[in-house]
């Protein structure tokens, strides 16, 4: 039975709960129970007004029940701590389909009512909930973005932590309680993840009370942190840095006095803690609190089914009790796991929750299901931006300089984080510095509350309040901010290209989550998550092969065309106006390719603020086509593939003074799309227009080169299409040995043209030759001297 019977247990910490409080707080915990196994079992008969028959069983059984008691057992008992001491509390459900364990008593505190009015909080309205959880059109079995007071869905587990301390980053009031999975703990994003109490400031963030939830077992193996002793666990997360308290037990009764004792003196602990740090002002790093929550798998179900341990061990995990239709004992036995709640004790007869169990759950802004910071688009305000023109470089004729693209973009980030010190925050994997973006430093340097040696202040760039966040971790990183910006806030981050992979399912995960929100009317747009991916591809010549992977962009193009963006701006100009446009932007992933080092630079800041706009369009100081149709276009995306583009246009018009060229850059890569597939997809009468509908069309791009005729394959030339880029050749290069390898440079791309224009088919034989000439020399020059040609190296636009 689930119900306590001892209103005096004995416990091994002090009672803090009166015999009515725990009598209470259980009942509330039973109809939590009641609903969430409901919600998995039950189509009709939501209160057993009549004993249960295989019509009231969905068909099909689908939720998970193992970790569900013990996420509601710690809701409620926060709840209480919420309405005692005035919290501002939010709850991160970790372990991946404990959505029942938290659909519960959001459903009991009014907020999902309120939300859904279909599910209103009767008989009527329980039925509703329960028929479409887990159920074709009606809702998953995860925290989604339906969920209210959910900012973590859980779909893929490791990142309930990382989100629970970017929501408490710069929230100095707010409590964040994320539990995690035992199962969840074994990922690797979680494991580094604990390691983020050294980048919470008592002083100016919220507060993170982890509780780990160890119910011993995953869907059918024991979980490791459960099979380790006692003393272990502890000093595991001492070591981490965390002072572990433990609620351990089965007993509900003597469960409920500890986990409220215990959860009582932690958020006491963490008010003396941000107290005597916000009376001195100092930040320091402190030992904060956490709670290891042992409870068996699937508490208050079934002990045993068909002569199997269940309660307990991994049985547990999903639907305890399957094959109900047909099998009189399951049925049996299932109503009387579901009576065991007493729900007629619970509800009163139109299905409402009983008022004295009401009382219970805080009320208005207060329930953590309706808590504004989990609907960050709430508290949004939008960033204070200085003019992005303020940073441009001169170009007064284009491919003549050659600059550092992301250093600007450096100094313009620099100042937005001065005008934006309670809500802006740069995000990178230690390579902010490397990435060219460290004017960032003269705004805020880098947060670090660990230790500090002498040597820090020659160059280290770090302070306890620091604004920049660096640890190598990509996920840890990406989890921090994704958490920043669900609650409200702005954010930048900065990777290495080939390690963005790193972030890949994550990036899939928020995508999701973006995509669904923007069908709930009631989830107010937050901040998009803005990317930029440097250190490409074209530029890991000194790296090698293993830094060379621009395929970030094509996990990108698999989600949402109302959620993605991807802009390969080829210069400084172009970049400072994408960046500004995607700081602006709300519920979006803007990822943004551009280098590091040294590239020409082409157009004016009002030649890129109207190429941006567009995001795609013909480059007329490297065309000669204009009133004639064009013998070939040349189109490029990305630094490098634009710079070895113009150098082939400029060979061959040199080699053939009469062949029209028309060419084509595209900084917003989705215009290549049919404008039925994408908002910014161009129309095929406009893509025809520039790409005309019968000439040959070759393409110099940063990435896989199959990408391009994915996006394009539906237009009308798309068969005279031919595109150049990355091979998965090349090591230890020269950057045009590296190009030369991958076919995307200036040489192969002339040949090209002249393989593909008719009338150079014949006649550009002997120009075909000196280009292969050429391409052997470089290659040479590389090899014995380690360095480009300097003459090709320094190649300007001569036209």
């Amino acid at each position: 039975m689930a119900r306590v019977t001892d209103p005096k247990p004995r416990t091994t910490t002090a009672d803090r709960l009166s015999a009515d409080e725990l009598a209470k707080m259980d009942a509330y915990w039973r109809a939590c129970n009641y609903l969430a196994a409901g919600m998995i079992y039950l189509q009709a008969n939501p209160l057993l007004r009549e004993p249960l028959k295989p019509e009231h069983i969905k068909q099909r059984l689908l939720g998970h029940w193992g970790a569900s008691p013990g996420l509601s057992f710690t809701y409620v008992h926060l709840n209480r701590l919420i309405n005692k001491y005035d919290l501002d509390a939010i709850f991160l459900a970790g372990p991946g389909h404990g959505a029942p364990g938290v659909l519960a008593p959001v459903y009991l505190e009014g907020a999902y009512s309120e939300v859904f009015p279909n599910k209103g909080e009767d008989a009527e309205g329980m039925l509703e909930l329960f028929r479409e959880f887990s159920f074709p059109g009606g809702i998953g079995s995860h925290c989604t973005p339906e969920t209210p007071g959910s900012i973590h869905e859980g779909g893929e587990l490791g990142y309930s932590l990382s989100h629970a301390f970017g929501a408490a980053f710069d929230n100095p009031d707010l409590l964040v309680v994320p539990v995690v999975g035992d199962g969840e703990a074994e990922t690797g994003p979680l494991a580094t993840s604990w390691h983020s109490n050294k980048f919470l400031s008592p002083v100016r963030d919220g507060a993170v009370l982890p509780i780990l939830h160890l119910n011993g077992y995953k869907i059918n193996n024991p979980t490791l942190l459960a099979r380790i002793s006692h003393e272990e666990l502890d000093h595991l997360f001492r070591g981490y840095g965390w002072t572990p308290h433990f609620v351990e037990g089965h007993d509900p009764a003597l469960m409920h006095q500890q986990m409220a004792a215990t959860l009582e003196d932690c958020v006491l602990e963490i008010r003396r803690i941000q107290q005597e740090a916000r009376t001195s002002g100092t930040p320091t790093r402190p030992r904060w609190p956490m709670i290891v929550l042992r409870s068996p798998k699937g508490w208050t179900g079934p002990k045993e089914v068909d002569g199997h341990k269940v309660e307990g061990f991994w049985r547990a995990h999903q639907v305890p009790l399957a094959g109900m239709h047909g099998n009189p004992a399951h049925m049996r036995q299932l109503e009387d796991w579901l009576r065991s709640y007493q729900p007629e004790e619970l509800f009163d007869a139109n299905g409402r929750l009983r008022p004295e169990l009401k009382a219970l759950a805080p009320q208005g802004t207060r329930r953590m299901s309706a808590n504004p910071h989990a609907n960050g688009g709430l508290l949004r305000r939008a960033l204070r931006l200085p003019d992005f023109r303020d940073y441009a470089i001169p170009v007064d004729k284009p491919g003549q300089v050659a600059a550092e693209n992301t250093r600007p973009l450096g100094r313009f980030l620099r100042d937005i984080m001065r005008q934006n010190m309670q809500n802006f925050r740069v995000f990178g994997p230690d390579e902010t510095a490397s990435n060219r973006l460290d004017a960032v430093y003269e705004a805020s340097k880098k947060l670090w509350l660990a230790d500090y040696l002498p040597e820090d202040a020659d160059g280290g760039e770090l302070s306890p309040d620091g604004r920049v966040l660096e640890m190598l971790s990509e996920h840890t990183l990406e989890g921090w901010l994704e958490g920043y910006l669900l609650t409200g806030r702005h954010g930048f981050f900065s990777t290495y290209e080939a390690f963005a992979h790193v972030i890949d399912s994550m990036f899939n995960m928020h995508a999701k989550w973006l995509a669904m929100s923007r069908e709930l009317s009631w989830r107010a747009p937050v901040s998009s998550l803005n990317l930029l991916i440097t250190s490409t591809v074209w530029r890991q010549d000194h790296n090698g092969f293993t830094h060379q992977d621009p395929g970030f962009l094509d996990v990108v193009l698999n989600k949402s065309p109302e959620v993605c963006r991807i802009y390969l701006p080829p210069d400084v100009n172009s970049l400072l106006s994408v960046a500004d446009h995607c700081l602006r932007s709300t519920d979006y992933i803007n990822v943004i390719v551009s280098d590091k080092q040294q590239h020409l630079q082409y157009m004016s800041m009002d030649h890129a603020i109207a190429h941006c706009t567009k995001g795609i369009g013909i480059w007329p100081q490297a065309s000669n086509d204009e009133g004639t149709e064009p013998d070939v276009v040349m189109a490029s995306a990305g630094d490098i593939p634009t710079k070895e583009a113009l150098a082939a246009v400029a060979m061959l018009r040199e080699y053939f003074p009469t062949l029209k060229i028309r060419f084509i850059n595209v900084v917003d890569l989705f215009k290549l799309t049919p404008a039925s597939e994408h908002p910014h997809g161009l129309s095929d009468r406009d893509f025809d227009s520039l790409f005309t509908v019968d000439k040959p069309i070759v393409f110099n791009f940063h990435g896989y080169p199959w990408l391009i005729h994915r996006l394009a394959y539906r237009r009308t030339n798309h068969r005279n299409l031919h595109v150049r880029g990355y091979k998965e050749k090349g090591n230890i290069n020269t950057p045009l040995d590296l190009a030369i390898q991958n076919q995307i440079d200036r040489f192969s791309l002339a040949i090209d043209v002249i393989d593909r224009v008719p009338a150079l088919q014949a006649a550009g034989a002997h120009a075909k030759e000196k280009l292969r000439n050429m391409q052997i020399e470089c290659q040479s020059y590389a090899y014995e001297h380690g360095v480009d040609n300097p003459e090709l190296e320094q190649w300007k636009w001569p036209y």
